[in-house]
């Protein structure tokens, strides 16, 4: 839990505060942005939650950070079990956000799916009682994906609470040697009629995006929404591969999505044709390709 004499003072004063514990990995900043902001090298409140909304997410800010490093000066059992209890987070469709970031992925963002046919976990939160109850009474889980190799955090544990079948590419498959599915190469791979495996090399040589029922692209540390650029963004450092990066999210434009679901950084939901546009436009912007070879 996160402590007072650590308050950091780039906090405004109220009841809610970050301490020196902080990582800066923007998980609070995604799930309460009018209340956490980046303030030099760590995340600090800006501005205390003062409509119930802005409390709700502040509360879930506290739940989800990996590293216990918000806290609040009052104790208010009551609002905390609300906001733990509204994880996972519905967004739409069956597609939920699950909270409770790990430190091990650097509070990396993870999903469920909810199929009838089986449940997809995307990525690994932290191992706690609440998910594990929570994905039991949704079903359990069926299929572990892997983005890549930093985000696969306890996933060892989910998989063998729910003997679940982990997916990652072959090329990562060292953070999980275990894994029962390896994808291989750099084709896309149909693995049910709504979901797509598509090898994204650039961050990682073994990168990945899910791309389930035509909608929602699950595209791990490639691809995000930058709050501050107003546009998606893919990464500039910690890159394997800078052709590779080009290459991968030129693919990308051959899809059709609404939702980006990233592991780091803002997630954003757009319809299928702005969606194509952002992703011109961030062609354009950050690998210089023209408008033509982007059309």
């Amino acid at each position: 839990m996160a402590d007072q004499r650590k308050k950091l003072a780039t906090n405004v004063v109220g009841d809610f505060f970050v301490d020196s514990t902080c990582i800066n990995c923007d998980t609070c900043r995604q799930l309460a942005p009018a209340t956490f902001r980046e303030m030099g090298e760590y995340s600090a409140v800006y501005r205390q939650p003062e409509t119930e909304p802005e409390l709700q997410d502040s509360w879930r800010a506290l739940i989800a950070c990996p590293v216990g490093s918000i806290g609040t000066v009052k104790k208010d059992k009551t609002s905390l079990q609300e906001a733990m209890a509204s994880f996972p987070l519905h967004l739409e469709a069956g597609v939920y956000y699950n909270g409770f970031n790990s430190e091990k992925s650097f509070g990396a963002n993870s999903y469920i799916i909810c199929h009838q046919e089986g449940n997809w976990l995307i990525d690994s939160p932290r191992y706690v009682s609440h998910l594990v109850e929570a994905f039991e009474r949704m079903g359990g889980i069926r299929y572990i994906f892997l983005s890549h190799e930093d985000d696969v955090a306890d996933a060892a544990r989910y998989a063998r609470h729910f003997k679940a079948t982990r997916i990652i590419h072959e090329e990562d498959a060292e953070a999980m040697p275990e894994s029962e599915w390896l994808v291989r190469g750099n084709e896309p791979v149909v693995a049910t009629p709504q979901v797509q495996f598509i090898p994204v090399p650039g961050h990682t040589a073994g990168s990945l995006a899910l791309l389930y029922d035509q909608r929602f692209l699950f595209s791990g540390d490639h691809l995000w929404w930058d709050r501050d650029e107003h546009g998606l963004d893919v990464p500039s450092v910690l890159v394997w591969n800078e052709e590779q990066l080009r290459n991968s999210t030129t693919r990308l434009l051959d899809y059709s999505f609404a939702w980006v679901l990233p592991g780091h950084g803002e997630r954003i939901h757009l319809s299928p044709a702005r969606m194509k546009e952002e992703m011109q436009q961030l062609l354009r912007r950050r690998f210089k390709v023209n408008q033509q070879s982007v059309l």
